[in-house]
Order: structure tokens, then C-alpha cells, then sequence
């Protein structure tokens, strides 16, 4: 939630994934230009090639191996990929051909440097910007909380909280 709301305040139009209808609506009431149901468009990344009128400049990947292939196939010629989540695990066989084809560069994205982490709190504080937070759970309930992220039924951040 945070890249769409960065991107959209950065002026990019943006394109989203998902699988939930509630999803898809408060990812448009955040600022989603267009979002495509992934199970009902496995081929997604044809899908957002067509949307975005050729393929699109950035991809943010949060599935990994699973979803990596279509987000190569989303992206535009000389564009990027920021691979920032393994939800589908860490091993794959990708298609080399496309990532030549189309001059992609892919960055893998673990944790940036302290800088980094200055400029975004930075750019939260111009745009005004706050984290989409889904539930919060006290700390006694962490246990809950990392099965409510383990089933995938959230919609942004869950907070643990440690203080009640």
C-alpha cells in the first residue's frame, strides 16, 4: 500500500493485483488506477501490458518466484522491477529471453540504507502520507497476528502493539 501511495503522489498512474473485490475497492479509494483480479487473469502481465499501453515503468514484485514471469511480462522496455517480497517462495525458473529483450533491470530489495529510510520518512511527511493499517493486536495475541498474515485476508499493515 505504501509503493501505491507513494507512486500516486509521485503523479504515476498505478495498476494493482489482487484476488478480493474488497481488496480492488479500497485499493481504488487509495488511488488505484486499474486493478485486475489475478485469478481471474493469470496472465496478468498481458493484462497490464494492454491497460498501460505497451508495458509499465516499474513493477513492485511481492510474490516472488510465482508471480516473477508476469511482472517481466508487465514491464515495459527499459523499465525496473523492484523485487521486494518472496510470498510464493525464493527458487525459479524465469524466462531469460524477455529481461534481454525488454533491457530490464531487476533489483532485489531486502533493507535499504539509513538514508533511504530518512528520505521516505522525509517524503511521508511532505505528501502526508500514513500507513494503511489493517488491525492491530496487542502483544499477547502476536501469535493470532501471525496467522491473520499468514491467511493473506489483510489490507495493508497489522500492528502488534506493545503497550495497551
Amino acid at each position: 500500500m505504501f509503493a501505491l501511495q507513494l507512486a500516486r503522489a509521485a503523479g504515476a498512474r498505478v495498476v494493482l493485483t489482487t484476488s478480493s473485490r474488497a481488496k480492488a475497492a479500497r485499493a481504488r479509494a487509495i488511488g488505484a488506477d486499474h486493478v485486475i483480479d489475478y485469478v481471474a487473469t493469470p496472465e496478468w502481465g498481458a493484462a497490464v501490458r494492454e491497460w498501460s499501453g505497451g508495458g509499465v515503468d516499474l513493477v513492485v514484485e511481492v510474490g516472488g518466484s510465482g508471480t516473477l514471469d508476469q511482472s517481466v511480462d508487465a514491464a515495459g522496455f527499459g523499465s525496473a522491477i523492484s523485487l521486494i517480497g518472496v510470498l510464493t517462495g525464493i527458487r525459479s525458473e524465469v524466462s531469460i529471453r524477455p529481461i534481454f529483450y525488454k533491457a530490464l533491470t531487476i533489483r532485489g530489495i531486502y533493507v535499504g540504507p539509513v538514508r533511504m529510510f530518512e528520505s521516505l520518512n522525509r517524503a511521508l511527511r511532505v505528501t502526508g502520507i500514513r500507513p494503511v493499517i489493517d488491525r492491530v493486536f496487542r502483544f499477547d495475541e502476536a501469535r493470532a497476528a501471525y496467522e491473520y498474515l499468514a491467511s493473506g485476508a489483510h489490507f495493508g499493515k497489522i500492528v502488534i502493539a506493545i503497550n495497551n
